[in-house]
């Protein structure tokens, strides 16, 4: 008769207590919250699905969803792309290496809130490198009154933030990939579009999911670059769905129906990231 030792599960407990804590239990909290119309600690009255009926039918949240899909296929189209070329051009060996991999480090380590006080500085037609030659140029900007120029701002400071992300991340898989690949290309000649078409971008893929995923995640919730550069104006031009729920949750003190709104919010994000997911493994399935 075999026995089976369960002592390793003990290992494994600690894990589960942790994303208890962390993931499951304000999880259940939120979800408590969502179906209840809470006035103060001691006096809560049972709602059921109301708070969801009347976020769904919110026309800010229409509005912020909107805004929030044009930012982040925005950012994917420029970031995945850039990212790529960033990664394709750097060196392969020598100090040159080094070098840029710490370069491309530097705007990852730099804190959300203190990338979007930098460029609240540099955006400014006054004092600011970014805004002073902008209009120096005979442009009009000015992000803090201008919707066009806060939102290509607001872009802009993304891309310089999390483009690096990208670049890391293909320029590891393109270090990954086996010098046989190359050496037969170049034993048929092939150009260098043939060797990006069907060497290293079909190599890349995985990588690629990877950086679709981080950055659509990540875009898809960011909250503190845009309120500190523009405080989510002019009007709501760079106001997201994460604004949208502070402003419900702290602003207003509405617990409830922030609760809901932030449990649609999540389920927005999963389903987005399961397509992405979905979509591309079918697609290398395919290959």
């Amino acid at each position: 008769m075999r026995v089976h030792n369960n002592k390793a599960w003990w290992l494994v407990l600690p894990v589960f207590v942790l994303v208890a804590f962390s993931a499951i239990i304000p999880m259940m909290t939120v979800v408590n919250y969502s179906v209840q119309d809470i006035f103060d600690p001691s006096t809560r009255f049972f709602v059921g699905t109301e708070w969801y009926r009347e976020i769904l039918r919110d026309p800010r949240l229409h509005d912020s969803l909107l805004r929030q899909f044009a930012y982040s296929f925005s950012v994917l189209a420029i970031e995945i792309p850039l990212g790529i070329a960033v990664a394709l051009s750097m060196p392969r060996r020598g100090i040159g290496v080094s070098v840029c991999l710490i370069l491309l480090a530097l705007p990852l380590l730099i804190p959300w809130n203190v990338v979007g006080t930098i460029w609240q500085i540099i955006g400014r037609e006054d004092i600011g490198l970014y805004g002073w030659l902008l209009n120096a140029a005979g442009g009009d900007y000015n992000y803090a009154s201008n919707p066009r120029d806060a939102w290509i701002t607001v872009l802009i400071m993304d891309v310089w933030h999390w483009t690096s992300l990208v670049a890391l991340l293909c320029y590891s898989g393109l270090r990954s990939i086996p010098d046989v690949y190359y050496q037969a290309a170049r034993i048929d000649r092939a150009s260098p579009w043939a060797v990006f078409r069907y060497i290293q971008l079909p190599k890349l893929k995985n990588v690629l999911l990877i950086a679709v995923m981080l950055r659509f995640m990540d875009s898809f919730m960011i909250y503190t670059e845009p309120f500190v550069l523009t405080g989510g104006g002019p009007g709501s031009t760079t106001t997201f769905l994460s604004q949208t729920l502070t402003q419900m949750a702290v602003g207003q003190f509405d617990l409830g129906r922030a609760a809901a709104f932030s449990l649609i919010y999540f389920l927005i994000i999963l389903l987005v990231t399961w397509v992405f997911y979905t979509a591309m493994t079918h697609a290398d399935a395919k290959d």
